[in-house]
């Protein structure tokens, strides 16, 4: 008898304060241990990184929060055999909406027309000029906003004195879309496994059901269903979840996609299932989950929905119970009636592609901490005049260009500072941390014991003579 090929060893990642999207037990039936590891937040990066190593993890589930992204950017590449599930890559868009637009400009996903400004003059300017009404959304903070970070605009006015109040930063607007409503689609292995409409109140616009809006399973469009996946296949996402905003004009529009979202227990059974068939190399079954299994299982209510688990379906076949419902069940689609079994074949579950490389490094795309007026600058887009041009649109946004070497030279340039000091604080930080101090509070430099003010004082002089030389 052939020896089973050993299984690789996996680790759920967990941070301290953060909700848990899996456990163990959404993994039944992986025969060997499972462990955790928990990052414990501040100063813990190298801990942490001690405790995978000293654990032999192969693989590390969990959805990263964005205050934590750009922390795990660096933990992902001091552990390069490590593979993270989703990757960083993945959940790229997890971080912000900023992020998720520029996710959907480099692929050409439809969303409302958007306009991002780091340069408060500059977008002040925008408000003076451009049409009515707009969306102004906060871009960085919580993923689950409930829409209460999502604000409508009337008039200039109203803008520049919400931007006031809010101080958000960057400035993130959108041109307002009325809306008959929204889809949130959930996928695994870029198949649709759950989808429902959230519709407004009467008289409102916002559709998130905190807010009022109601919710339903019924009648998602195939071809909703057809953009989900395509979003869902260019985030190389082993699972996935975006928002569809069905226009009055009848044209879909993506507001919101991640890795990070609310899913009923059976859900996250279902992912679980679909990554011991990615890791076990054909030892545990592909999951068989039907399409518009959501219509039937909505009839339920939300709270025995909230306690199902491990929900199996059994394969298509005319001679099984049930086969009347997928036999004389059809769906209207662009293409014509067919029936449900048919459109099932269409939706295969797929494996995710498996990546050596950095899709979204953060030199180039952590915009939120790199953004400065004196940092060299590469080409991108402008934002042409209010509502010319294309669909996805931009303020020209800086990125910081550096390596450790030029770093090391600014520090090694101060007196008193030699190469032993310098290592320690790029031990300490990170550069794109320690660029972020030096533009904007180069007094958290005194947290280090030997830094004393003037030696800090120097070490901003030569950044500043630095910066005049880039």
């Amino acid at each position: 008898m052939a020896k089973k090929e050993k299984l690789p060893k996996i680790g759920m990642l967990y941070l301290d304060y953060v909700l848990r999207f899996f456990d163990k037990s959404n993994f039944k039936g992986w025969p060997d241990k499972i462990e955790t590891v928990t990052y414990h937040w501040k100063n813990d990066k190298d801990r942490f990184v001690r405790e995978v190593k000293r654990k032999k993890i192969d693989i590390l589930i969990g959805n990263i929060p964005a205050t934590a992204y750009e922390t795990f950017r660096e933990i992902a590449r001091e552990l390069p055999s490590v593979q993270f599930i989703p990757s960083l890559d993945t959940q790229f868009s997890n971080k912000s909406k900023e992020n998720v637009t520029r996710f959907a400009w480099k692929y050409d996903i439809p969303i409302p027309k958007t306009y991002i400004y780091y340069d408060l003059k500059k977008a002040q300017k925008f408000m003076e000029t451009t049409k009515y009404p707009k969306i102004i959304k906060k871009s960085y903070g919580p993923s689950n906003y409930g829409g209460y970070f999502v604000h409508k605009v009337d008039s200039k006015r109203e803008a520049k004195n919400l931007i006031a109040k809010k101080k958000y930063n960057p400035v993130y607007m959108q041109d307002f879309v009325p809306m008959e409503a929204d889809v949130r689609v959930m996928l695994i292995g870029h198949k649709p496994v759950c989808a429902f409409w959230r519709r407004p109140p009467e008289g409102e616009w916002l559709t998130n059901t905190s807010q009022g809006g109601s919710m339903d399973y019924q009648k998602v469009p195939k071809e909703l269903l057809d953009l989900a996946v395509k979003v869902s296949k260019d985030a190389n996402a082993e699972y996935w979840a975006c928002d569809v905003a069905v226009g009055v004009d009848g044209k879909y529009r993506i507001l919101e996609c991640a890795t990070a979202f609310a899913a009923f227990p059976y859900i996250r059974d279902w992912i679980g299932q679909y990554l011991m068939w990615k890791f076990s190399n054909g030892r545990f079954p592909k999951p068989n989950i039907p399409l518009y299994n959501w219509e039937e299982l909505g009839k339920m209510d939300s709270s025995v929905l909230r306690t199902l688990r491990y929900i199996t379906f059994g394969k298509y076949s005319p001679s099984y119970d049930g086969a009347y419902f997928l036999d004389s069940k059809r769906v209207d689609t662009e293409d014509g009636d067919m029936a449900l079994h048919e459109l099932d074949s269409l939706y295969p579950m797929l494996l995710t592609e498996d990546r050596n490389y950095e899709e979204w490094p953060s030199e180039k795309w952590n915009f939120q901490d790199n953004y400065g007026k004196s940092i060299k600058r590469l080409p991108s887009k402008r934002n042409p005049d209010d509502d010319e041009g294309s669909e996805a649109v931009e303020e020209s946004v800086p990125d910081i260009v550096l390596n450790e070497k030029e770093m090391t030279k600014v520090l090694t340039s101060v007196r008193g500072i030699g190469k032993k000091k310098s290592k320690d604080i790029l031990k300490k930080h990170s550069i794109v941390e320690l660029v972020h101090i030096l533009e904007r509070d180069p007094k958290k430099l005194l947290d280090i014991s030997w830094v004393k003010k003037n030696i800090l004082e120097k070490v901003v002089d030569e950044w500043n003579d630095f910066k005049k030389k880039l």
